[in-house]
């Protein structure tokens, strides 16, 4: 879930918050064929997208949370072989990679926003997600959350803040650039259907940064707030300059992004299904692909709330934007695996080949079959059209075993006796085992981040005494009955948490250390007294229309390896490519090549040039074959589940579990190497991404001798971490 997938979000955010065509005009299902579809799609601004070819008129960007191409179960059909419209779709006209991979922490808004900007969390500010923990002057702390539109400060759904950072900070400490901006300087209008922060996220932050604190949007806040929400949140079109949809009719509001490199003025953008639902022709009825009317659980007609933006909803928002003339979508569709109710009004954990799963991937298949169709219809199609879809985690299953053994959900249902995550109090479980009082708040999670309360040194006797208990932590599984002794994996402290990618430059936002736990395990922290049973601190939560089973955030492997798919002019018919090793940062560049566009920033990723045509690598890539070369190792240096940074955690775990209060050596000694290697990789990866952009965007091309002493350099400083960690375990 967007938000009610991470509890405390979704109830924090709930009490700061307090197609014109019906299905039967889509399917031959629905009584009518293509041909007897009708519709204009005309360009609503002087869109130039220069791809190689010429031929790219259209960009579809679907983004799933928690779809999966590996299997859960062995015996059950995964996500997408459940849904085969959609996975033959890409199979046979283009290419899924199977080998992709989340950035750290592997949330919804962390893997989401990695994608759409090509950087890795410290150079856009969401780390730890989907909400954060943030320091106050006093040293204790508050909630901020990740999901508020772009240009909003950082959102603190309690009240006012202390940190008044932006919630999109870059390296810089401004707001990170936006990524419709390629395309609206190509004159292109760029639609956002639910896609994290690039829409108004809620209305106590972002209604009065886009429309103001006086304005009537703001008005309605206060007289409807359940109204509001369906009005303004969620659905969003950025406009080219001098665009025919964002006009001052239509209500648009000016698309301010004062901190964008090389300016960006005169754009507007209509904000909300109050605004954008009459622009693009859907009246005051939207309806979805099977002609029902999109509210949310309460009857509010307009956005549903991110939990209801399933297939059927979000697809219809895209067909419904191309055919008014927007050539550039990005959409979001909530996960599979919960069961939704009306629109998002429960949230019930389904185990792998359950009933209500299995129906939910096929009414998503159905939801597929007929954008597909409809897009046919419009003459929308992969000779024309770049479509990409990808996912933001994966996620590890909490529940018992399957009944009856052997079933494949598709022609034998599954059934659970048990299913949910062991909820677990951090804080009074170290009481318990350890008598520390020492106070802490944590980002309740899989891993569940830690602050210190009075923001102590990494070197604090107190900050290594409660590393050191965590590390040792054990208790009783109460699925298994035993205790479990290895419910800490890994552990990262400021030194660790800068190698991966999780330290800002707002020092406000980092915790004093990451626990990376068992992934069945959720934690909490509350202040209350030591635990008199074992089941009084670690519970597995009885089955209820909020029950939450899908763990994520986490380093296992379930949880890191996601997929993207790729169909348009340009992609190689490939099928599935297993073999190429992606992460979220490396779609960005390679869509902007595709497209012609480029970023004003450098990307940390790199064009997968392996699963593009021959015409459309640009010459610099292929010239002398340097960037083939020196890509691969790139990423095993760089990304966040790369080599260098998996070795890194490793050692960094072996030294925050070390020492004692009479001699912390071996902790003092493996932080320093960390902290140098870590310097050393940002220098030598500065270096290579440079020469990686410059052949991707400015025609540079890298020479073999360049790529081989880049790629040298970086392989002997993966083999020295690697060999580290192995001695250090």
């Amino acid at each position: 879930m967007r938000f009610s997938r991470h509890r405390s979000v979704h109830r924090l955010v709930a009490l700061a918050s307090a197609g014109a065509l019906a299905g039967g005009l889509l399917t031959t299902a629905a009584g009518a064929t293509a041909a007897d579809i009708t519709r204009s799609v005309a360009p609503s601004s002087p869109c130039q997208l220069n791809s190689p070819s010429g031929n790219t008129k259209h960009v579809i960007y679907i983004q799933f949370d928690n779809t999966h191409f590996r299997r859960d179960s062995p015996n059950v059909p995964s996500d997408l072989e459940q849904m085969p419209h959609l996975l033959n779709f890409i199979k046979d006209n283009g290419t899924l990679l199977g080998n992709d991979h989340t950035v750290l922490i592997s949330h919804t808004a962390t893997g989401i926003l990695t994608s759409l900007t090509g950087v890795y969390p410290d150079r856009m500010g969401q780390p730890v997600s989907n909400s954060f923990r943030y320091f106050k002057p006093d040293g204790t702390t508050r909630t901020g959350v990740s999901f508020a539109y772009w240009t909003s400060p950082l959102f603190d759904p309690a009240g006012t803040t202390t940190d008044t950072t932006p919630t999109m900070i870059n390296e810089n400490g401004k707001v990170a650039p936006a990524p419709w901006v390629p395309y609206t300087r190509a004159g292109c209008d760029v639609g956002s259907v639910g896609t994290a922060n690039t829409v108004l996220e809620n209305t106590a932050i972002d209604i009065p940064t886009v429309f103001g604190a006086n304005s009537p949007e703001a008005a309605e806040v206060a007289a409807n707030p359940g109204q509001a929400f369906a009005d303004f949140v969620g659905l969003g079109v950025h406009c080219a300059q001098g665009s025919t949809l964002c006009t001052s009719a239509n209500h648009s509001r000016p698309d301010l992004l004062p901190d964008e490199p090389g300016g960006y003025s005169g754009y507007q953008g209509l904000f909300g299904a109050k605004y954008v639902d009459p622009a693009i022709g859907f009246g005051s009825n939207p309806t979805d692909l099977g002609g029902k009317t999109i509210q949310d659980a309460r009857g509010h007609v307009g956005f549903p709330g991110f939990d209801g933006m399933e297939a059927t909803v979000s697809l219809s928002y895209v067909a419904q934007m191309q055919e008014a003339g927007i050539p550039v979508t990005y959409a979001y569709i909530s996960d599979a695996h919960d069961g939704h109710g009306t629109a998002g009004s429960i949230h019930y954990a389904y185990g792998p080949g359950e009933a209500g799963y299995v129906q939910q991937l096929h009414d998503y298949d159905l939801a597929f079959q007929r954008f597909f169709e409809r897009l046919a219809a419009d003459g929308i199609n992969k000779s024309n059209t770049l479509f990409v879809f990808t996912v933001d985690e994966g996620d590890h299953f909490v529940g018992g075993s399957p009944s009856p053994a052997g079933c494949d959900g598709v022609t034998v249902p599954c059934t659970y006796s048990q299913v949910g995550e062991i909820n677990a109090d951090l804080r009074r479980m170290v009481l318990t085992q350890s008598g520390d009082t020492t106070p802490f708040t944590v980002h309740s999670d899989d891993a569940p981040n830690v602050y210190i309360t009075g923001n102590p040194a990494q070197t604090d006797t107190v900050t290594r005494t409660l590393e050191r208990e965590v590390a040792a932590l054990s208790w009783q599984n109460p699925y298994t009955g035993s205790v479990e002794h290895n419910i800490t994996v890994a552990l990262a402290d400021h030194a660790g948490m800068k190698a991966l990618h999780m330290v800002t430059t707002d020092p406000a936002r980092t915790p004093t250390f990451t626990p990376f736990e068992d992934p069945n395990w959720f934690f909490f922290a509350t202040g209350g007294p030591a635990c008199a049973t074992p089941g009084a601190c670690a519970s597995i939560p009885a089955r209820t229309s909020q029950s939450y089973a899908w763990n994520h955030g986490d380093i296992q492997d379930e949880i890191a390896s996601t997929w993207i798919g790729m169909v348009g002019p340009g992609v190689v018919n490939k099928g599935v490519d297993m073999t190429t090793w992606s992460d979220h940062t490396d779609l960005r560049p390679t869509m902007l090549t595709l497209l012609g566009l480029r970023d004003d920033y450098v990307s940390d990723g790199r064009l997968l040039f392996e699963d593009l045509t021959g015409w459309a690598v640009p010459a610099a890539v292929k010239k002398s074959g340097g960037y083939a070369t020196i890509a691969p190792v790139y990423k095993q240096l760089n990304a966040s589940f790369g080599a260098f940074d998996m070795a890194i955690l490793r050692i960094s775990t072996v030294a925050l579990a070390s020492g004692s209060a009479g001699d912390d050596s071996t902790y003092a000694r493996l932080e320093s190497q960390i902290t140098g290697w870590t310097a050393q990789r940002d220098a030598l990866a500065g270096q290579i991404k440079a020469a990686l952009n410059g052949a991707d965007f400015a025609g540079v091309p890298i020479s073999q001798h360049e790529a081989q002493s880049l790629a040298a350099r970086a392989q002997v400083l993966i083999d020295e971490v690697a060999e580290a960690a192995r001695a250090a375990s």
